[in-house]
């Protein structure tokens, strides 16, 4: 091989080497939230979450889908209670919005967990349930023992492992 060959051979993998550091501080720094993106990919500010978060006052009740006297209808669970964990005791007043669990400052509960991630799991309501979803986090999401690959449907009751944060819904 030439002595161009190489050098350009050299140059070819420097450059490689410097694409995947890159790319492993830029994951890094999703994670963390460090950039000032996350509240616009969020869609809402960090006054929003907050207030989404602060118990709101209590809404009435919305009628029943299947039509009056079936008794079919639940109702979907209201408030997400922290079991254990640093914010243990707490709970949270839900809405109809999509709920984003993580350690970063920007979710809309954030937890103070050290096993949690950035962005770790996601709570979102459809129809009178609420379904959980990890969202690719490093420590997972459990229910009960089992380690969530796709979004599962919680009832009220039925605690769930955040990192080292146990929760659950109540009504």
């Amino acid at each position: 091989m030439s002595e161009l060959t190489v050098t350009l051979l050299r140059f070819g993998f420097l450059a490689l080497l410097w694409i995947f550091i890159f790319s492993i501080v830029a994951s890094q720094g999703r994670d963390l939230a460090v950039g000032g993106k996350l509240p616009a990919v969020l869609g809402r500010s960090r006054g929003e979450r907050r207030a989404a978060a602060a118990p709101p006052a209590p809404e009435p009740a919305a009628p029943p889908a299947a039509g009056p006297g079936t008794g079919q209808q639940r109702s979907r669970p209201q408030t997400l209670a922290v079991l254990e964990g640093p914010l243990q005791g707490r709970s949270y007043a839900l809405g109809n919005a999509p709920v984003l669990l993580g350690r970063s400052p920007e979710a809309t509960v954030p937890l103070g967990d050290d096993y949690a991630s950035g962005r770790h799991a996601r709570l979102f309501p459809q129809g009178s349930r609420w379904f959980l979803e990890d969202l690719g986090s490093t420590n997972g999401t459990f229910v009960g023992q089992q380690r969530l690959s796709r979004a599962v449907p919680l009832d009220a009751g039925t605690p769930f492992r955040v990192g080292k944060t146990v929760l659950e819904l109540r009504s």
